[in-house]
């Protein structure tokens, strides 16, 4: 996986493909519901925008999982447990309502722990999840240190005006339940019970190591 991530989401891969950054260990939002309304821009701007400016059609992107601020404790076990969850429950909303549009899951700047348990854990997941992730190991280096996480940052002002203008326009149209999203969510999965049972083995395990 070559991958070329110079700041936000309109970098690209080696093949031209959109790059969308994610700063999951930084993240105190409802990621699902994030991870949702980015798909809707991806599909609404970011792919009809990148296919205008190579000239041909392109239908897929590349997510980049940061895991900055995920640190090795007692506290982060939970946090562990939570992000490799929220990766499968990600992965599996991406194959029902949006087939085949992200080509890979990049993990980067991931604790030793991490890695250490998605090699243990990898095996329990779904076969969809597991060809599509990829944790980069150390020496991964951005070529900009520009905070692309930064509200400020002028891609999420694009992004926060896209979906104020269209909650405008389709308030207009017609009135909408709050809660209402036609986005088809993973049921329970029974192998979170073995998820989270696998990484508390192998956090107690490395601790004892170290």
């Amino acid at each position: 996986m070559n991958v070329n991530v110079r700041g936000e989401t309109s970098n690209e891969t080696t093949k031209g493909l959109p790059v969308i950054a994610v700063g999951v260990g930084l993240s105190t939002f409802d990621e699902v519901f994030s991870h949702i309304q980015m798909n809707e821009y991806r599909d609404q701007v970011i792919l009809p925008t990148t296919t205008k400016n190579h000239g041909r059609h392109i239908d897929t992107c590349v997510k980049v999982l940061d895991m900055t601020g995920l640190k090795l404790s007692a506290l982060n076990q939970l946090k562990i447990c939570h992000h490799l969850q929220l990766l499968t429950a990600m992965s599996t909303i991406d194959d029902l309502n949006y087939p085949e549009k992200t080509e890979a899951y990049c993990i980067v700047n991931v604790p030793c722990i991490f890695s250490a348990c998605w090699k243990v854990v990898k095996s329990l997941l779904q076969e969809r999840t597991r060809r599509k992730v990829h944790v980069l190991k150390e020496g991964f280096e951005a070529g900009n240190t520009e905070n692309c996480f930064s509200f400020d940052h002028v891609f999420h002002k694009q992004l926060y005006n896209y979906i104020k203008q269209q909650a405008i326009f389709i308030e207009s149209i017609l009135p909408i339940r709050q809660d209402s999203f036609n986005v088809d969510l993973p049921e329970p999965d029974p192998d979170d019970v073995k998820i989270a049972k696998t990484i508390e083995t192998e956090f107690h395990r490395i601790i004892i190591i170290d």
